[in-house]
């Protein structure tokens, strides 16, 4: 008997755009660009399961995700290689891939990891010594949150929140463990986004982000590195206890 796997049709977030299709000309394209579209069929893919269009569980034929991208199997095939070995999907042969879940167990550890390594982080900055315009853009972050919450537009809150977390590992200067980091990142992007409704209105984010601002300005690594743990420990007990309570045990 064979089961067939039903027409692929991704959920919207309300308010986000869809991902872009690909080129159709995929066929006709030389080994040279090959790679390209293995990358961009990689980066699609890899945005919809993060953004849990592509929900845990899913799963799909390689010719509908090809055919939904407008490119052979090929690069689709190379692209979910990539996928799996980061542990987002399972290739299945001839069945094509499903869609990992992130258990709540993976989560506890995921931002066991994130608390450790962006506390380094903001200790490291201290040592750096910044100039304030390198500041200006945790800041401005950090004010563009307060901005968002003020209209209770969530969806805009996230997104400054990660560019304040961005900026202040790239400002540690230690290629190593940003790399960690947006690796633990893309893994807890789906329990995020999941929950960011579920979670109290956070409020408390603002006055955290700029602690840390003022203990780098300050010169303080100690303090730095205490404020922002203190903030991802918050964080992690808040999304823990919702999945508990909401029995989420996996994403």
């Amino acid at each position: 008997m064979v089961t067939r796997t039903p027409p692929l049709k991704p959920r919207r977030r309300s308010g986000a755009a869809p991902a872009p299709l690909l080129s159709r000309r995929a066929d006709t394209t030389a080994p040279a660009r090959r790679g390209s579209l293995v990358d961009q069929a990689y980066a699609a893919l890899r945005r919809r399961i993060l953004d849990n269009a592509y929900s845990p569980g899913m799963q799909a034929l390689e010719q509908t995700l090809a055919s939904e991208l407008g490119i052979s199997r090929t690069p689709v095939r190379e692209a979910l290689i990539r996928l799996q070995q980061e542990g987002l999907v399972e290739v299945i042969p001839r069945h094509g891939m499903r869609v990992l879940p992130v258990s709540s167990a993976d989560m506890r550890d995921i931002y066991e990891m994130l608390t450790a390594l962006e506390a380094m982080a903001a200790e490291l900055v201290v040592r750096r010594k910044p100039a304030e315009t390198e500041l200006q853009r945790l800041v401005e972050a950090t004010q563009d949150m307060a901005k968002a919450l003020e209209g209770d537009d969530l969806d805009s809150w996230a997104l400054a929140d990660e560019r304040f977390h961005r900026h202040l590992i790239e400002l540690s200067g230690n290629r190593l463990l940003i790399e960690a980091v947006l690796n633990c990142w893309d893994r807890a992007h789906r329990a995020r986004m999941v929950t960011l409704r579920m979670r109290p209105k956070p409020t408390h984010s603002t006055r955290e982000h700029m602690e840390v601002v003022d203990m780098i300005r300050k010169g303080d690594a100690r303090g730095a590195f205490e404020a922002h743990r203190r903030h991802r420990e918050r964080g992690s007990r808040e999304l823990l206890a919702i999945l508990e309570r909401y029995r989420l045990e996996h994403l």
